[in-house]
């Protein structure tokens, strides 16, 4: 298994089932970008921990499913941090009527975006990802 991408439980009871997959999914999304991997820490967490995150780092006092921290200082190596609200993760997943399996992928691939260098602020940044997310999601995690 690769040692550049970590999956952390932090604060919850989560089991990450499908990892392998993911490792190998992540690793394509960042190739097809032609990018390198360097360290990429997914931190599995509770809807508190990245309400404090964005209060404390991003000056914004709402809940997110996911925040990104990119901390590669070369454009072609990608590292990051990304913490996942678990909590937001299920919830989404029940209002789309998909499994927190499938939401879960899907907001990985949302944050090895950021750490490509995508954007979600515009309308029209957000339907990019989003059909990046679909592309990517269908490509190699389903």
């Amino acid at each position: 298994m690769n040692k550049q991408i970590h999956f952390f439980i932090h604060k919850v009871k989560y089991v990450v089932k499908n990892k392998k997959r993911l490792i190998q999914g992540i690793e394509e999304i960042v190739k097809e970008n032609k990018k390198i991997t360097s360290e990429i820490n997914f931190i599995i967490t509770n809807d508190k921990t990245l309400h404090n995150i964005n209060l404390k780092y991003l000056n914004t006092d709402t809940y997110t499913d996911i925040i990104t921290f990119t901390l590669s200082e070369e454009d072609e190596i990608i590292s990051g941090d990304v913490y996942i609200s678990i909590e937001r993760v299920k919830e989404n997943a029940g209002i789309y009527n998909i499994s927190t399996k499938e939401e879960l992928s899907r907001i990985i691939i949302h944050g090895v975006l950021h750490l490509l260098g995508y954007d979600d602020r515009t309308l029209k940044e957000k339907r990019e990802m989003n059909r990046l997310e679909n592309k990517f999601l269908e490509k190699y995690l389903n």
